[in-house]
């Protein structure tokens, strides 16, 4: 997800009904978009323009990734939601399974910074995550991603998020829900701290995804994003295949797919791969289907 998110971030309605609920995992789902062991979904993202103007909602996420796409996985974002109270979980629920939808992962922002130097900041981050590891379980996503986002120096920040994550995903943990950090922006998208930080975590549910296009650490500098990827996947639970803009034969102008795909596959990962379409020149509609085109042509490839 771009870096700029942060900017676009309005404060979510939530409820505070929706704790303690009754794990219900989606059944019948046919995943059609399976190549060589890869599996396509689509990140919500790809519709903010969409779902910020109004004229979508999050219930509708699930129904036209289905039905205007043929998608049949899907990652939601957290901002989107109106709440997280059992009603409103179990019609998304319904949703998703009437349209045999596989609910993947929620993409969780605007909840704190888990890489706070502040510790009381920090504690209260992790714990406004909780609701969400919750929510995920309901609607039967296997992760949430969360941010090791926060001010300070290498060190500190890096310390404050092995904390962090490490407490998030013992939370995680009893209800087999991985927590997986993106690069986001800052550290983050500096591959040797994300991956350092993973490592000193030390937990089996905690892992990353990895962003196509998630490299930019400040305005002055930016990480290899194929470097970057490629000492991402080892602990990847999950991969976003940023898109911005394509060439007329259908090529992604910024990011080599083809390059970018090859770094996954030869990492023995298996796995979903997002559509996550944030370009300009194309409408939400366009650019998901020429991702989606991309991204098939560069895993049958493979």
């Amino acid at each position: 997800m771009n870096t700029d998110r942060r900017n676009f971030i309005k404060k979510s309605l939530y409820t505070t009904a929706g704790l303690g609920l009754i794990s219900t995992a989606p059944l019948g789902f046919i995943n059609i978009n399976q190549d060589n062991g890869f599996k396509i979904s689509l990140a919500e993202w790809s519709f903010h323009k969409a779902l910020f103007d109004g004229s979508m909602s999050n219930l509708d996420f699930p129904v036209r990734a289905a039905k205007e796409f043929e998608i049949y996985g899907v990652e939601y974002v957290s901002t989107f939601f109106m709440g997280t109270g059992k009603k409103y979980l179990s019609e998304l629920l319904q949703r998703s399974k009437d349209n045999k939808v596989e609910n993947v992962l929620i993409m969780i922002d605007g909840e704190g910074d888990l890489g706070d130097s502040y510790a009381p900041r920090r504690i209260q981050a992790v714990e406004r995550h909780y609701r969400w590891v919750e929510a995920a379980k309901f609607l039967g996503c296997k992760s949430i991603r969360v941010n090791a986002r926060g001010e300070g120096s290498v060190t500190d920040v890096a310390g404050a998020a092995i904390e962090s994550l490490r407490k998030l995903a013992e939370y995680g943990a009893t209800e087999n829900i991985n927590i997986i950090v993106e690069n986001h922006g800052g550290y983050s998208s500096d591959g040797k701290w994300i991956t350092h930080v993973i490592q000193q975590v030390n937990m089996d549910n905690c892992g990353l995804l990895p962003d196509f296009g998630n490299f930019r650490i400040s305005t002055d500098k930016e990480y290899d994003r194929y470097q970057g990827v490629k000492e991402m996947m080892p602990f990847a639970k999950g991969v976003s295949g940023k898109s911005y803009d394509f060439d007329d034969n259908g090529n992604e102008t910024t990011i080599d797919f083809y390059k970018m795909l090859k770094i996954i596959a030869d990492s023995g990962y298996k796995g979903w791969i997002d559509i996550e379409y944030e370009g300009q020149n194309l409408s939400e509609e366009d650019g998901i289907r020429a991702t989606k085109k991309l991204l098939k042509k560069a895993i049958l490839k493979m």
